[in-house]
């Protein structure tokens, strides 16, 4: 599923215009990015947690010279953890 086909069946199932659909998909990444930007998570009891972990500087190999060593910088990054009911939703 795209963001355009998100957006059709949020419109469906709340009666939203897709215009407004749009906007309030839109609202809610916009939202999420700031929280995790400011370096918080956003949880949705039941659906996951959204949420920022470091990554540690590390050594990888250069992928078209598998000889060479290559410095990884430390870096952030978001990941998703789903909740309990997704997790038992998907896994029926």
């Amino acid at each position: 599923m795209n963001k355009a086909e998100l957006v059709a069946s949020i419109a469906e199932k709340t009666g939203f215009t897709k215009k407004d659909a749009e906007k309030a998909l839109n609202a809610l990444m916009e939202s999420v990015k700031a929280e995790l930007i400011e370096g918080g998570k956003v949880q949705l009891v039941g659906f996951g947690t959204f949420e920022v972990r470091d990554r540690k500087a590390r050594k990888g190999r250069n992928p078209r010279d598998p000889e060479q060593t290559i410095d990884i910088p430390a870096s952030k990054a978001p990941v998703f953890k789903a909740g309990k009911s997704l997790k038992e939703a998907v896994n029926k």
